[in-house]
């Protein structure tokens, strides 16, 4: 085993701080650098042996190449798409991530937004605040009696799946991993999900087989108008899609967490100029939006934190 003092980790974004005060009792060497750009860190970053960031910057094969002590990169967070994974490998580093911290807190924010949505529940406090008292326009829809299908059956999907538990409803889940499903969930097709469901909720992660996928031809396969529900990444949706199935009714709301417009750090939205599709989004009643928060508690700051010490500790352990 590594002597932990001689392991050094620069943290390039703020986290909690009990991932900072834990590596260093435990003996490693932390430094901290949250201003230089990525070519400054480039500069120096064969000095270390761990990374720990969120989503500042890309860990690209350029900067692979320049860590030539780098024996991890640890993610606060669930998504790896902001790093070169497959080159990671090749290098000989390990890859750290914490789904496990924010799936509950992603779970709930899910199922916050259907309900929202099928109760109208946003649209109805916005128009009390304006003065208007709209019963009957606000008469919501129960989700008992539906089929609720889950795309992604790893730790958010999971998650999700167990807050239904106390709804008399179906769950449905389609995964490109087989027998993934459990006594929350049933696997099933893909077909099978768009022939049965009212309510489809994303959580795949973004990557080149995920790009893109919920456009106009996926969206058409459905037999039923669905409501549709995005906590994973916004570039896996084509928002005019999106927004043309809205219009059309052949999607009845939308909740969405996560744009097709973010930047990469997920901090903020590419551009200053709103696109056409986006202002649609903002202004129909039947879409509920939020700036990538789904995993975003109180509670998940410390436990993303906390998985991911867990894991470093776990790799000097073994």
């Amino acid at each position: 085993m590594q002597e932990l003092s001689k392991i050094k980790i620069l943290h390039l974004d703020t986290n909690h701080p009990l991932l900072w005060e834990q590596l260093e009792h435990a003996g490693f060497t932390n430094e901290a650098d949250f201003v230089s750009s990525k070519e400054e860190v480039e500069a120096k970053i064969q000095n270390y042996h761990g990374v720990v960031i969120r989503s500042r910057f890309k860990i690209d094969k350029t900067f692979l190449d320049k860590a030539i002590n780098l024996q991890f990169v640890a993610r606060v967070g669930a998504g790896l798409e902001s790093i070169d994974c497959e080159y990671a490998h090749v290098k000989g580093v390990e890859l750290i991530s914490s789904p496990e911290g924010n799936r509950n807190a992603v779970g709930e924010h899910a199922l916050g937004m259907v309900l929202s949505l099928f109760n109208k529940l946003n649209k109805a406090d916005r128009e009390i605040r304006h003065g208007h008292w709209n019963r009957e326009a606000n008469r919501g829809l129960e989700l008992d009696g539906k089929t609720v299908g889950i795309i992604g059956y790893g730790n958010m999907g999971k998650s999700f799946a167990k807050k239904l538990r106390g709804f008399d409803v179906e769950v449905l889940c389609y995964d490109i991993l087989s027998n993934v499903g459990d006594e929350n969930a049933k696997q099933v097709s893909l077909s099978e999900l768009q022939t049965k469901a009212d309510v489809i909720s994303l959580h795949t992660p973004w990557t080149d087989l995920t790009n893109k996928m919920i456009n106009a031809n996926f969206i058409n396969a459905f037999q039923k108008p669905f409501w549709f529900i995005n906590t994973a990444r916004g570039k896996s949706v084509v928002t005019a899609d999106l927004v043309a199935a809205l219009q059309s009714g052949k999607i009845l709301g939308a909740g969405l967490d996560v744009l097709e417009y973010e930047k990469l750090s997920f901090e903020t939205l590419l551009t200053n100029e709103i696109p056409e599709p986006l202002q649609y989004l903002i202004q129909a009643d039947n879409v509920l939006l939020t700036p990538h928060i789904a995993g975003w508690t109180q509670e998940s700051k410390t436990l993303l934190a906390q998985v991911i010490v867990d894991k470093i500790l776990a790799k000097y352990q073994k």
